[in-house]
């Protein structure tokens, strides 16, 4: 078959939408909206529906919770401020982030709290925006003092406390040791919140003002933001956690009076944003511009190629790889990219059908967003299922197989 002009084979479109009805035919995805794009040509399903029982239909205007997914589009604000130099690299992070001065570090990972050395060196911009300053969620080390801290004070999203204001979330992690030396291992989420405090505290400006200044008003992104508005609640669906057990579907978030229905005391880059497939593309497509939208440059290609360029030295990759493959029984398979650049995952083997230099993130709450440069494609897939069971991740599996095959030309 030719390429229709799409950048898409006319059979493997077809395939495509046959592979996402199956999944939501089968009772185990409600609904999904998913976005291709190749060339300058989209192409966009929506099935299913946005509650398990019925309800409303999906729309390609569905807004969803990003999850995780919201990792690569927050980091842009701290691009910003490097191309502006309103940040250096190596800069100290003691003048904006003086809760973080003076640390100490654990003696070993299960060490307890005061079972410290001090830090080989101070954490830098670097650290922070590489996920390497020292702090993070490492599901390898469920149960150990340290994590327990970190549930218990709220520095992560619902588990078990609320997230505070970023200032005394900020006061709480200060409390803290680190798990590693600055610089030394890269680890998951904390540091996705970090730069947005940071960013605020640089700016002057609450984290969620200066992203919709600088990246979602400049990029069309109207429909993202930390919480959705009142009016827009009926384009929100249930966020399901079904019982592993039983595959019981168990709403985890409802859209009314829901998490995300009113402003969070904390703007969390790390996995608070909700958005749609259009506001997502838009930004995925201006890093594969090289920074610019219609025109218009919102990122220095430079600072596009050091976001979306793996960042980790070998050893750091090792173990970012380590976890990926030895925790497959809890992720399903998902995060075996290797590398890791800003904010995102980079791909540095080919380890499935993508190519190695894709580079995107993947959300617990069923959201999945990456970009191909070598074959300009962006493809986003969005569902509101948790990891709870593998359907999400199944459903992401079977998206991104389809799609390469069907840009055979």
């Amino acid at each position: 078959m030719g390429q229709n002009n799409t950048g898409f084979t006319a059979t493997g479109l077809r395939r495509l939408r046959e592979v996402l009805a199956r999944h939501v035919d089968s009772g185990k995805i409600p609904g999904v909206v998913a976005l291709v794009s190749r060339g300058g040509h989209t192409h966009v399903e929506a099935l299913g529906t946005m509650q398990h029982d019925g309800g409303a239909p999906m729309r390609r205007d569905t807004i969803f919770r990003m999850a995780s997914t919201s990792k690569p589009v927050s980091i842009a604000a701290a691009m910003v401020l490097l191309d502006e130099c309103r940040l250096r690299l190596d800069d100290v992070v003691d003048p904006w982030l003086p809760e973080l001065a003076g640390r100490r570090v654990l003696t070993r990972i299960d060490a307890e709290l005061d079972d410290t050395v001090p830090a080989r060196r101070p954490i830098t911009v670097r650290d922070v925006l590489t996920s390497t300053f020292g702090l993070g969620m490492d599901m390898t080390a469920l149960g150990t003092p340290i994590l327990n801290a970190i549930f218990e004070r709220g520095l992560t999203p619902n588990l078990p406390t609320e997230v505070p204001e970023q200032d005394e979330w900020m006061r709480r992690l200060g409390e803290l040791p680190l798990m590693y030396h600055p610089g030394e291992q890269w680890q998951y989420q904390i540091s996705s919140d970090l730069v947005g405090v940071l960013v605020s505290r640089v700016t002057g400006q609450t984290f969620e003002d200066f992203l919709r200044e600088r990246i979602f008003e400049p990029l069309g992104m109207t429909d993202t933001g930390f919480h959705v508005p009142a009016d827009q609640i009926d384009r929100l669906p249930t966020l399901y956690a079904p019982d592993p057990a039983t595959g019981e579907f168990l709403a985890w978030d409802e859209p009314k009076n829901g998490r995300w229905s009113a402003p969070p005391a904390f703007q969390g880059g790390g996995g608070g944003l909700v958005s749609t497939a259009d506001d997502y593309h838009a930004y995925f497509r201006m890093l594969l511009n090289g920074g610019t939208h219609q025109g218009r440059r919102i990122l220095s290609r430079p600072a596009v190629e050091l976001m979306t360029t793996n960042r980790l030295t070998p050893e750091q990759n090792a173990a970012r790889t380590a976890l990926a493959t030895n925790a497959v029984h809890i992720s399903f398979g998902q995060g075996q990219q290797g590398g890791w650049g800003m904010g995102m995952a980079v791909r540095t083997y080919r380890g499935d059908y993508a190519p190695i230099g894709q580079f995107g993130w993947d959300g617990g709450s069923g959201t999945s967003a990456y970009a191909d440069p070598a074959n300009q494609l962006t493809g986003i897939l969005l569902c509101q299922l948790g990891y709870s069971v593998p359907s999400p991740a199944h459903l992401m599996n079977d998206f991104w197989t389809t799609l390469y095959q069907a840009t055979d030309a």
